[in-house]
């Protein structure tokens, strides 16, 4: 329904479904239940601003030829008081409504009256949304995958705050647990091997050139009195030294990405305040935990098959699933990430959240259930805890994959993106599949300045609309009020097309919020740029009529509004010269 408003959707839905009440009455139709039908905007404008496939999917429940129940429904509906002007039957049975001139003068109005603000809405009632997003793993730089999930959950984010949620983004810093220890044996490792090549690396340990410049740093910083000190005071200095440096490049990477996080949570918060030793102890009060091996166990198996088998799923189903039980605490007394998860998720709802959004790679699919399960098992809503998935990203150029950086021969990283590419192109371009999907992401096209690269298409827009005003302004033609008769002046197809788009765009940023989907506002722009091309193409803005001129500025000044309005809410600019 991209070329319609939803209030005219719902008027026409009333109107016909009265018209088939009003049909059997009359006897024209046979008493029966109404069809559930569809309506649509049509490819072609010429075949009206709406049609409905009623009649087609009533000939079955009334026996009837579609035609004829297409005239019977023409013949008894009332459009007064709709946003209709009349109603024509057509083809195999198809009805026909086209939009009162009214309709998208009132559009044009509403759009100069808002203004920044036309779009927005309190849809959302100012319920508080929590939008987690790239949480990436401090011990190392941040990667394509983080570039993608970095554009989607900031755009998620803001068109939850366009729909009237009261939103709030954080970044889950893993600053405790395995992997610290991990990088804490990787980087003495290397800075043992700068004394010694023969040192011994950590076979699971981290092998990024990060760690090695890390460690290198810290020599040439610290000195060499630590290679004498005993492991444990070593690996203390080197984390305390490296981790808040990472953090810090993680930071200025999502600065530079135009990314602002409400808080930046740090999961050693959780067990310096004892927040994960009092979520175990809960699950072991509700009788959800167990000991085998020397560890602490969680029942996952329990929690989910419960609720799996209140959902409706059979155990069959479930069987299917292969659930596992999960460990809380490792056999040497530390807790576990999930452990630690459980109590983060907790503290976001204890923080007054109604809803939180994870975003999180498609790698984490089996996560999903579980931790939804354990929200339940603790006594909350694991409802209200909602994961989009992400879908790997591969990196193209000249056609091919590119996996190292030819800056610096290691792997592509974040960083490396934002060096080569336009930041505007990067958010845009990551914005443009949906998260559930794979991505190739053309590094050849995202640094193209032609009609090509999608946001080059969509900026080139706007500014060619403020290069229209400018122009006529040195012709000495000033943009003024139009009165709504002179706005009713704009008739041609292509101009009540681009109008008609623009009354889409606010239940557009609502269905993009319903649905978790930023991609579809960036649909929504693309198609807009392309409407207003189209009608620049076919009709001369400076006409012979100054009226219809006027009318014309009015409309490329809300076309200008509108791709603004979307640019500036995805954090990308929109320059008046290209």
């Amino acid at each position: 329904m991209s070329l319609t408003s939803i209030n005219a959707v719902k008027d026409l839905r009333n109107a016909i479904n009265t018209a088939f009440e009003k049909a059997m009455e009359k006897e024209l139709l046979p008493k029966a239940d109404i069809p559930q039908f569809i309506i649509e905007a049509p490819a072609n404008r010429q075949n009206g601003d709406l049609a409905t496939n009623a009649a087609m999917l009533g000939a079955r429940t009334f026996r009837m030829p579609p035609m004829k129940i297409a005239d019977a429904l023409k013949s008894s509906i009332d459009l007064e008081g709709t946003l209709f002007d009349r109603c024509e039957a057509a083809g195999a049975g198809f009805l026909n409504f086209f939009l009162k001139p009214e309709y998208f003068a009132k559009i044009i109005e509403e759009i100069e009256e808002s203004g920044d603000s036309y779009g927005r809405s309190n849809h959302g009632e100012g319920k508080k949304y929590m939008v987690e997003f790239v949480s990436a793993n401090p011990t190392g730089p941040m990667h394509m995958g983080n570039a993608r999930g970095g554009a989607l959950g900031d755009c998620l984010a803001s068109v939850l705050d366009a729909a009237g949620y009261d939103v709030y983004r954080e970044f889950y810093v893993n600053d405790a647990g395995n992997q610290i220890e991990k990088f804490a044996n990787s980087l003495e490792a290397r800075y043992l091997q700068i004394f010694d090549s023969s040192v011994p690396f950590p076979e699971d340990g981290y092998q990024g050139g990060d760690i090695k410049d890390l460690a290198e740093a810290f020599r040439a910083d610290m000195g060499d009195s630590y290679k004498d000190m005993s492991s444990d005071e070593r690996k203390k200095a080197l984390v305390d030294y490296a981790l808040p440096k990472n953090i810090a490049k993680m930071q200025a990477d999502m600065a530079k990405y135009r990314i602002t996080y409400d808080n930046w949570f740090f999961e050693s918060e959780l067990h310096s305040s004892g927040k994960v030793k009092e979520v175990i102890d809960l699950l072991t009060e509700k009788g959800l935990t167990y000991e085998k091996e020397g560890a602490v166990w969680y029942k996952n198996i329990q929690v989910v098959t419960d609720k799996l088998l209140k959902e409706g799923k059979t155990q069959e189903d479930i069987d299917k699933l292969e659930l596992k039980d999960d460990v809380l605490i490792r056999a040497n007394g530390n807790p576990t990430y999930f452990a630690a998860d459980i109590a983060y998720h907790k503290n976001k709802f204890d923080r007054g959240f109604d809803t939180c959004i994870n975003v999180w790679g498609a790698d984490h699919h089996g996560h999903v259930m579980r931790m939804k399960g354990a929200m339940d098992a603790i006594g909350y809503n694991g409802d209200k805890l909602d994961i989009l998935l992400m879908q790997l990203v591969k990196l193209m150029q000249g056609g091919e994959i590119v996996k190292m950086s030819k800056r610096t021969g290691k792997a592509i990283q974040l960083s490396d993106l934002l060096d080569e590419v336009p930041v505007d192109s990067t958010r845009f371009m990551f914005n443009t599949r949906e998260a559930n999907t794979q991505m190739d992401f053309d590094l050849d096209l995202a640094v193209t300045q032609d009609n090509q690269n999608p946001v080059y298409y969509v900026q080139y827009a706007h500014a060619r609309i403020c290069s229209i005003f400018r122009n006529l302004e040195a012709d000495g033609i000033n943009k003024r009020n139009c009165t709504q008769e002179e706005l009713m002046l704009l008739k041609e197809a292509e101009e009540l097309e681009l109008i008609g788009h623009l009354s889409a765009y606010r239940e557009e940023i609502i269905a993009s919020a319903e649905s978790y989907d930023p991609t579809r506002i960036t649909r929504y722009v693309t198609t807009l740029a392309t409407l207003f091309h189209k009608f620049y193409n076919a009709h001369r803005v400076k006409c012979g009529e100054e009226a219809l001129t006027q009318a014309r500025l009015a409309l490329c000044g809300c076309v200008r509004t509108v791709i603004k309005n979307v640019l500036t809410m995805f954090a990308i600019t929109c320059p008046e010269k290209m």
